[in-house]
């Protein structure tokens, strides 16, 4: 595990395994989010986000998490395993709400300047909020990721299905970065 992409829902825990990931294998971490969130919440134009990510993954090692269709093609040719993170919906909803909650109570910054909003805690829109997102993505994610782990197109990939804490923490564990 060098080129190590990590997918799934938002509040599955991506981020999180990514910095673990990427510290124990001494490996760059990049998060998606943080490059695609320009100020303002304004999606960086998908020609930028595909060289900086084309430009990232020409690398020997990183660890990437996030799902944007725009880049995937690219970060899959390059990657060696798809670690998908793909809890219960119940444990995705926990997550993702004491998540927001706390980002939202502290005004943490996320990305750029960027903070999520009480208004959006509260939204019921997908688009606007990242709970009824995760909530609605949840099927979408788990049909997508199934699939893409028996594509032939995919045989040169290592899948690595995460479901629990526990499948966390071996996959942490196993992780040993080149002597």
């Amino acid at each position: 595990m060098r080129r190590i992409s990590i997918v799934g829902n938002s509040g599955s825990g991506k981020t999180t395994l990514a910095s673990r990931l990427a510290q124990a294998l001494d490996l760059p971490h990049i998060e998606l989010d943080a490059w695609k969130h320009q100020p303002g919440w304004e999606p960086r134009p998908v020609a930028e986000m595909r060289a900086m990510v084309g430009a990232a993954i020409a690398e020997d090692g990183w660890v990437i998490d996030g799902n944007y269709s725009e880049v995937r093609d690219l970060i899959w040719a390059r990657a060696d395993t798809i670690v998908w993170m793909d809890p219960p919906r119940r444990t995705v909803m926990r997550q993702i709400i004491w998540r927001t909650l706390g980002r939202v109570a502290r005004r943490r910054e996320l990305w750029n300047g960027n903070r999520e909003r009480w208004r959006n805690f509260f939204a019921f829109h997908p688009q606007e909020s990242v709970i009824a997102w995760a909530w609605t993505r949840h099927h979408v994610y788990r049909e997508r990721y199934g699939a893409a782990m028996s594509d032939p197109a995919n045989a040169h990939l290592r899948f690595v299905r995460v479901r629990t804490r526990a499948d966390t923490a071996r996959l942490i564990a196993g992780a040993q970065p080149p002597r």
